[in-house]
């Protein structure tokens, strides 16, 4: 599907009436697309990075309601959040996976024991079943050892899900592209095409691997590039209406911070929520939640003022483990799509999504991770109302396909990596592993990853360069520490056998994967060069 010179074929495709055209690689975007592929829709889509290389692969990987929404009134987002993540635990089994929640209380906390228990109890009400339940100091000191025992009184647990949001997004437009839909990484919009009557009517594209447009038409054109929304609005005349927020992250080793369920903190500060879960055998710390004042078009980064911020927050509730940040292996930065204008608290602006039409232009922004399908259904119907032609979708359409029971049938893959295999890969784990090599079913040392899955990205799921690779595809930049530098001699075999990378040319992608590490997901020190000094 995407491999050889696949590239050349789909632009030599590009030439023909699409009925919708999709802008923005991200899980909204796959979405949409693949909702227009289950309507039989000609439906391309392009992203001017890699696949889901915004915000995309920088969320908290939670797939979850938000409990501090329903705190701030968000009623409605939190009751489409829970049962969106109902849908997805139920459709995407390996890849959204259930993951407990503990939440301490203290007796000087606000707030307090009654006001978590009556926020749960509607939390699983919206979500129709009752998963939470109260433990005493004693038993909540056995769940998780290292929180801070001092005026602790007990905790809560209930239970939200845990995802890879990259390979969500992987998944979802590989789904829709076997369906009959068409996507491109690493092609710019560069700007809109206006119809005779001054409707929109197509996009003006740039493949910015090999330099060469396209001017491509479309009966419907779908903004869905989050933050950067405005940049394409612009061109119809519609007024700034994001307000790119960002969120920063930092990954410890799991032996130095060791959680066996997520923990949610307040922070002392601003009692703002602080997620500590464990996640692809290491365990993330976040989020900020700070109004992006850099450009949008550089790699967003954490600063040192939310490197202070989250270590206040955990050494505040991990005390006898005397963390550092010099203890993280990485970071990450993610910007979100809201939708107002910058006044008041970022994160007090609503998560709702919103969709509206300019000139023809629609554009969707706003929303969250768990959403996305229902963000997809609601383009799709303000697309009927410009098109009404279209045909309608069923409002409970499955995003996922559907898995295939013991599609491996290895002795060298436990039931359980199977299963994991299956839930990435979908009804493609099959083919990842009739490809492996010998020896390339182990585990790639220090991930849950194998050597097979870095030979499968490779070659079959639009690498166009290292980092592709290394942060989205298969996620050791995140890992390991050093953006996982000690696995590129071996990577550098498969990959120069899979993409025909001459020395040169892996040189080149090497030296520059590892410069945009170090600026972008290192971990931020007061001697490091850039914006946050």
């Amino acid at each position: 599907m995407w491999n050889g010179n696949w590239r050349d074929r789909v632009w030599s495709q590009l030439d023909r009436q699409w009925d919708m055209i999709v802008v923005g690689g991200g899980i909204t975007g796959a979405g949409i697309l693949r909702l227009a592929s289950r309507l039989g829709l000609a439906a391309l889509l392009v992203e001017r990075r890699d696949f889901a290389w915004g915000t995309s692969s920088r969320s908290t990987k939670l797939v979850h309601g938000g409990l501090r929404y329903l705190a701030q009134g968000q009623l409605g987002v939190t009751r489409e959040s829970v049962r969106e993540r109902e849908r997805l635990l139920r459709e995407g089994p390996g890849l959204v996976e259930p993951l407990g929640f503990l939440v301490p209380t203290f007796a000087n906390q606000s707030p307090g024991k009654r006001s978590f228990a009556a926020g749960l109890a509607v939390y699983d009400l919206l979500a129709g079943k009752w998963d939470h339940r109260y433990y005493q100091r004693h038993d909540f000191r056995l769940l998780a050892p290292h929180v801070d025992s001092e005026n602790l009184q007990g905790g809560f647990g209930y239970y939200d899900a845990v995802t890879d949001d990259a390979r969500l997004v992987v998944r979802v437009i590989r789904e829709a592209v076997r369906a009959g839909a068409t996507a491109l990484n690493y092609c710019a919009a560069k700007g809109l095409l206006l119809n005779a009557d001054g409707r929109v009517g197509g996009v003006v594209l740039q493949d910015l691997h090999k330099g060469r447009t396209a001017e491509v038409r479309g009966d419907i054109v779908v903004n869905a590039t989050g933050p950067w929304s405005d940049e394409l609005r612009a061109d119809v005349g519609g007024k700034p209406r994001l307000r790119p927020s960002r969120g920063s992250h930092l990954v410890f080793p799991a032996w130095r911070l060791p959680v066996a369920q997520a923990v949610t903190l307040l922070h002392p500060t601003d009692n703002r929520p602080v997620f500590v879960l464990p996640w692809e055998g290491v365990t993330v710390a976040g989020t900020t939640d700070l109004d992006h004042d850099r450009p949008l078009d550089e790699e967003p980064q954490m600063t040192h003022e939310e490197l202070d911020y989250l270590m206040t927050a955990l050494r505040a509730r991990f005390k006898s483990l005397d963390l550092r940040g010099s203890d993280a292996i990485a970071s990450f930065a993610g910007l979100r799509p809201l939708v107002g204008d910058e006044s008041g608290d970022p994160s007090k602006v609503s998560r709702a999504h919103s969709v509206w039409e300019e000139k023809g232009l629609l554009t969707v922004a706003g929303g969250k991770l768990t959403t996305f399908r229902v963000m997809a259904l609601d383009t799709l119907l303000a697309a009927r109302r410009l098109r009404p032609d279209i045909p309608s979708i069923e409002t409970d359409v499955p995003m996922l396909d559907a898995g295939v029971e013991d599609p491996l049938a290895v002795d060298a893959i436990s039931r359980a990596a199977q299963g994991r295999l299956s839930g990435y890969y979908g009804a493609e784990a099959a083919s990842l592993v009739g490809l492996a090599r010998p020896g390339e079913l182990e585990l790639i040392p220090g991930t849950p990853y194998r050597w097979a899955e870095v030979r499968w990205a490779a070659g079959q799921e639009a690498v166009v360069h290292l980092e592709d690779l290394m942060l989205r595809r298969v996620r050791a930049g995140l890992l390991l520490p050093d953006g996982g530098a000690s696995l590129l001699p071996r990577i550098r075999g498969i990959v120069q056998e899979e993409l025909g990378w001459d020395e040169a040319r892996w040189q080149e992608e090497e030296t520059a994967y590892m410069q945009l590490w170090e600026e972008a997901y290192s971990v931020p020190t007061r001697t490091k060069a850039g914006p946050c000094q």
